[in-house]
């Protein structure tokens, strides 16, 4: 014969514990029972209600099994009230049995006692309630979308940390409102209901962004402990990925003197210095030398230190093509302008084959200063970062803003991140046209460098005409 058992809300603990006792009295088998808290689907046609039987005798349980089903009926498995009631069964004969982890039905169930405890942890950690005002006054609702059944289970924290205030704590099972004086379960609501924000989280997110601590930061720990799913319920939520971008800049400022001093690192720089004090940087309109005069002073990200001096755009203000590179190199650090070196006299011989004058092109790059690491008397170049590319960003989007280009031609991975915004492939996106906020137009190729990398000569031969090929491309799209 089956039983089917009504239970009055998902965790319904004590009526569990009633039924199970009066089951077990009669003998019936854990088997024989089908649990149907409100989250159910509809019982079999054949079942019986339990069979009364006045003050059943509770069975003899030790105390972490009490501890355990507590946690373990809020657990969103269907099967959790037969497990329980099977271990009951066999700790009449077996009372130390939870000890026993190598036992399957303990490990289950310690498996899953551990999941709520989880789940009931990210809601005391993760919940925001946000200030709305009724017709009582001031009332603060949060939203949270739980794994298992803990509303309840967590509902005292919640009242004794907010005894004095009004709120609703709105999930899709179930929500809980407490008036000040009493708990009130109500049913489940959608994230619709919940208001967007709060008048003050500008002020928490710059308390967020204040006291952000990036020299300890670790990402893997961080997103173990706050996984992204719940991040859009947390108003800081938006500033984490900027703030983990500039988290290694801002640690290395940290670390640096007041006043770093900014003597040349290469025996050749100071014949450079004193061409380049001479000469000044070619084909800069009056808006843009003021931008280079400012990026000369630049301590955004900590590759200044060590670099001879910012190397910044050249060009004219009227070019409908702007060219982005990665970062200057050895030669360009010490010459101060960009692409001077090997790969700077590939690109002008392309530029040439493609019918592109340079002298007609806007060129940068998407990192302003040299980045390389000292091996004896070279300097080897090392590709920025991404918080180095993202701390260099707002320069280049200046430089974007004073030319309005028609097209921007990004060379390599990380002018393309510097431009888009984001990671890219080149290989997936290489030639395309792509849309970019300012109306302008985005192409994508090689940087230069590459093809300098490549031993083979006939395979150099054919990415160097491929290459050409993009800038014959890119100029027919910029006119």
């Amino acid at each position: 014969m089956s039983y089917r058992v009504e239970l009055a809300h998902a965790a319904d603990l004590e009526g569990f514990r009633h039924a199970v006792r009066t089951a077990m009295a009669q003998g019936i088998l854990p088997d024989e029972i089908e649990w149907a808290p409100p989250d159910s689907a509809p019982g079999l046609a054949l079942a019986h209600a339990l069979p009364a039987f006045a003050n059943p005798p509770p069975p003899r349980v030790p105390r972490a099994f009490l501890e355990l089903a507590e946690v373990v009926v809020c657990h969103r498995s269907p099967a959790r009230f037969q497990l329980l009631h099977e271990m009951l069964v066999r700790l009449q004969s077996s009372p130390r049995l939870l000890q026993d982890r190598a036992d399957p039905l303990v490990d289950r169930l310690q498996d899953m006692g551990k999941s709520v405890s989880r789940d009931r942890h990210k809601m005391r950690a993760f919940v925001r309630f946000r200030e709305t005002t009724d017709a009582d006054g001031q009332h603060y609702i949060a939203w949270f979308e739980p794994e298992h059944h803990i509303v309840r289970l967590n509902a005292g924290f919640f009242i004794r940390r907010f005894a004095s205030q009004r709120w609703t704590m709105l999930t899709p099972d179930e929500s809980l409102h407490w008036d000040g004086e009493a708990a009130h379960f109500l049913p489940g609501a959608t994230r619709a209901d919940a208001p967007e924000e709060d008048p003050l989280e500008a002020i928490w997110k710059t308390y967020y962004a204040s006291t952000f601590n990036s020299a300890r930061l670790k990402v893997k720990a961080m997103q173990s402990e706050m996984p992204k799913k719940y991040w859009r319920n947390l108003p800081e939520a938006e500033l984490i990925p900027q703030l983990i971008a500039t988290a290694e800049s801002r640690t290395a400022a940290m670390i640096l003197p007041l006043d770093p001093p900014r003597t040349p690192s290469h025996p050749r720089v100071g014949g450079y210095l004193e061409t380049q004090s001479e000469g000044g940087n070619p084909g800069l309109s009056s808006p843009l030398s003021s931008l280079a005069s400012e990026a000369a002073i630049c301590t955004r990200c900590p590759l200044y230190a060590p670099a001879t001096q910012t190397v910044f755009g050249e060009g004219p203000s009227t070019a409908r093509l702007m060219i982005v590179g990665e970062q200057p190199g050895d030669q360009e650090d010490l010459a101060g302008r960009p692409f001077v070196g090997p790969a700077g006299q590939m690109l002008d011989r392309a530029l040439a084959e493609a019918g592109i004058e340079r002298a007609n092109a806007y060129v940068t790059n998407a990192v302003k200063h040299f980045k390389y690491q000292p091996r004896g008397k070279r300097r080897i170049h090392e590709s920025p970062n991404a918080g180095e590319i993202q701390a260099c960003r707002w320069w280049l989007d200046q430089e974007r803003a004073q030319l309005k280009p028609a097209l921007v031609l990004m060379l390599g991975a990380s002018a393309a991140r510097a431009v888009l915004g984001r990671a890219v492939t080149v290989g997936k996106e290489r030639g395309q046209l792509l849309a970019l906020p300012d109306g302008a137009a985005g192409f994508l190729t090689v940087h230069p460098s590459y093809l300098l990398r490549i031993e083979n000569a006939v395979t150099q031969r054919a990415e160097y005409a491929r290459f050409v090929d993009d800038l014959r491309a890119a100029a027919q799209a910029a006119r």
